[in-house]
């Protein structure tokens, strides 16, 4: 008799965005709700697990308190996404219903989104004009890729933006608990570390995890059309 596959768990890093679309998440999948905003009722997500943390540190703070608190006991797979995934993964429920049927990831790594995108090791080519950075700040993005793996930031770093994923427990445990020690503390402590985080996720669970192909030369793919709004002229 062959066994099932089981579900993964699904990581969900809420601030304070609503929530209710979780009701809809295959029953099979348990569901880890990170909370940093306080205004939630655990009646609004009847069988998730709620945890209640301190803002700090964005999505990349949740995810590897998780991994730090759930080391030992990880899913198989495990998906990590924001509290509203859907403006970068428009698909998500079905990935989520894909997932608990069985589907499986191959590598154990994937990227969701249908944006590539590329940036530099000082965030020139996307963080510094970002309209959500009105400062103009640089990202150091080099200076946080030695501190976390001990080597050079690459020239160019591949990414889907909005650090929605999957990972196995496999990929996860590929780099010893410690490590997340450490990463959790560069989240806690270093300036914009989500947005480097955001960059380097697949890196962490060691795998390269943008296909060249799709890019095919270029620094910006979408993996599906995308409409531009124009302004009228007088």
């Amino acid at each position: 008799m062959s066994q099932s596959r089981p579900s993964p768990d699904l990581v969900v890093a809420r601030y304070r965005e609503p929530v209710a679309w979780l009701r809809k998440v295959p029953r099979s999948i348990r569901v880890f709700l990170y909370d940093k905003g306080g205004d939630l009722a655990p009646a609004d997500v009847p069988g998730a697990e709620i945890t209640r943390l301190a803002n700090v540190g964005r999505e990349a703070h949740t995810y590897l308190t998780h991994i730090v608190r759930h080391y030992a006991s990880l899913s198989p797979l495990n998906v990590f996404c924001q509290g509203k995934p859907f403006d970068h993964v428009p698909e998500f429920h079905r990935v989520l219903r894909e997932l608990a049927a069985g589907t499986p990831v191959p590598g154990g790594f994937r990227w969701l989104g249908f944006i590539v995108d590329t940036d530099d090791p000082r965030g020139r080519r996307l963080f510094v004009p970002w309209s959500k950075n009105p400062d103009r700040r640089e990202l150091a993005l080099d200076r946080f890729h030695l501190e976390l793996f001990g080597s050079p930031c690459p020239e160019r770093v591949r990414f889907f933006p909005g650090a929605n994923f999957i990972a196995s427990r496999e990929r996860i445990r590929s780099r010893p608990l410690d490590f997340y020690q450490k990463a959790l503390l560069l989240a806690e402590a270093f300036p914009d570390a989500a947005h480097c985080f955001e960059r380097v996720w697949d890196e962490i669970f060691g795998i390269a995890g943008v296909d060249e192909a799709l890019l095919s030369g270029r620094d910006t793919a979408y993996l599906r059309p995308v409409k531009r709004i124009t302004r009228a002229t007088s």
